[in-house]
Parts: C-alpha cells; sequence; structure tokens
C-alpha cells in the first residue's frame, strides 16, 4: 500500500505566473508554503484510506522547493535536482499509483505557464503519441504497471490527464485566463478538494489502467530553433530530421528514452536565442 507522487509547481493553487515558480522572485516563499500544504493534503487523504508509505518527489526545477519541515510527518521526500529520473525517480513496480500534482498543460497549449521541460521544447512525442511531462511520466509509471491515478492542477493539466488516461481523477484547483493568469481557488478549498479527490482515486485504482509504453520507442523532439536541435544531437544516437528542428532517438525502451529526453533538453539549453 504505496503511494508515489510527484509535485511539480505551475499548477499549484493560486500561482499564476513565473514571479511564484522561481526561487530569486518576491512570490516564491508564498508559493512553497502553498505548495507543501497541497502536498500535505494529498498524503493525509491517502493514510485516510490505508495507505501506509507515502513518497513525495519535489519535482520542479532544482526540485528542493517542498519545505521538509512543514512537510507531514508519515511522509518521505526525494529533494534535489540531480535524479536519473527526474520527476518520476524511484517509482516502480511496487507502487499502488502515481499521483501528479501541480502539474501544468505541455508546451504550445492553453494553460497557466504551459511548457515541456524547458521553454525551448515545441512539441515531444513518443512514436506518434504528443506529449509533455505528464505523458512522458505516465508512461514511465506505466513501464512498471503503475497506473497514474489521479492529476491536480489547472484546467489544461486536467484536461490533457482526461484525453491520455482513461479514467483518471482530475483535480482542478485554478483556471487559465491565459498564460499568465488564472481564476483559483482558496488555498484552503483547494486542499479540501484535494483530500476528497485522493480517497476517490484510491477507490477507484482498479479501474484506471496504466499508460503502457510502446516497445523500442522513438522519441522526437521538436525545438524552437535550429541551434538548439544541434546542440541535442550532439548526444550519441540522435539526429536531426532534415529540414526541421526536430531531433530524434530510437530508444530501447522507455526509460532510455525518458533519460535521452533529460540529456537533449540539457543540451539544448546551451544555445543562444540570438
Amino acid at each position: 500500500m504505496k503511494l508515489f507522487l510527484s509535485v511539480d509547481m505551475e499548477g499549484i493553487t493560486g500561482l499564476p505566473d513565473y514571479t511564484f515558480v522561481e526561487s530569486n522572485k518576491h512570490n516564491y516563499e508564498r508559493a512553497r508554503r502553498i505548495m507543501t500544504q497541497e502536498a500535505n493534503a494529498i498524503v493525509e487523504g491517502a493514510l485516510s484510506k490505508g495507505i501506509k508509505e507515502v513518497l513525495v518527489n519535489d519535482s520542479h526545477s532544482k526540485m528542493n522547493n517542498l519545505l521538509v519541515e512543514e512537510l507531514h510527518p508519515d511522509a518521505s521526500l526525494i529533494t534535489g535536482d540531480f535524479k536519473p529520473y527526474s520527476m518520476v525517480h524511484a517509482l516502480d513496480e511496487t507502487y499502488l499509483g502515481a499521483v501528479f500534482a501541480g502539474y501544468h498543460s505541455r508546451a504550445g497549449q492553453p494553460g497557466v505557464m504551459s511548457h515541456s521541460m524547458i521553454f525551448g521544447v515545441r512539441n515531444m512525442y513518443i512514436n506518434e503519441v504528443v506529449v509533455g511531462e505528464l505523458g512522458l511520466n505516465a508512461f514511465v509509471a506505466g513501464y512498471y504497471g503503475v497506473p497514474v491515478i489521479m492529476v491536480a492542477g489547472d484546467d489544461g493539466a486536467c484536461r490533457e490527464a482526461e484525453d491520455l488516461l482513461p479514467g483518471v481523477v482530475t483535480a482542478v484547483v485554478k483556471e487559465s485566463i491565459s498564460r499568465s493568469a488564472v481564476k483559483t481557488l482558496h488555498p484552503l478549498k483547494s486542499q479540501a478538494l484535494l483530500r476528497e479527490k485522493i480517497v476517490e482515486a484510491i477507490e477507484k485504482r482498479d479501474q484506471i489502467k496504466p499508460l503502457t509504453p510502446p516497445e523500442k520507442p522513438v522519441l522526437r523532439i521538436e525545438f524552437v530553433n535550429y541551434g538548439q536541435a544541434e546542440w541535442a544531437a550532439l548526444m550519441p544516437g540522435c539526429e536531426i530530421i532534415k529540414d526541421t528542428t526536430v531531433v530524434e532517438f530510437k530508444a530501447k525502451d522507455i526509460l532510455e528514452a525518458y533519460r535521452a529526453m533529460l540529456v537533449m533538453v540539457e543540451l539544448a539549453l546551451q544555445a543562444k536565442f540570438c
């Protein structure tokens, strides 16, 4: 009876723009507290349904945002920014389900602060399926036979989850007006909603199927400019598709594809926009 909880930040209640999610901006400390409170609400709801262990993985930016001293004492925390599997590090077949909280929609889609890993990515694909962070993480969970039972975040993230993951329970804590403005619940109402929805998700767990990844998947990442594609293609096994900014990598499994994605986007950050 173990639950895996990946917590991103852009989809947390009340956060409309980058001043809340960048550590050097004036709203960041406020956002950390709300983020931690929302993680706690999910942990509390899970424990009330008999879950014995909740592993919380901080999944935003440098991945050290959650306030450990304020986190529920019965949860364990993974914090820090070098993790071989990033947002889903330590997820494996021993978990009853995975929960993605504070999530946002993928690049190019409506939703607050929508993006896919870095702002230089236009689209990502596993074979012909277009994915963002949510989809890639769900495929890794599916590799281990673990269903994503709940997704919480803005309305864009929840729509994306419902399209990709039939039966998933979603919790909309804010509605996007634009990419940098939202209509939001009060944090206390969001926390009550999250407790309610995680109970529902655990009860429905057997009705929610894992997102099974393809065997030997082909990862393709479309970058904004050609310089980013050039840098990403430096990784062995990658090649740029002619006359595009798309870099392709043929992986042996979804775990290799995921780690390739991490390397490619880190390399792409070396390119300048000018």
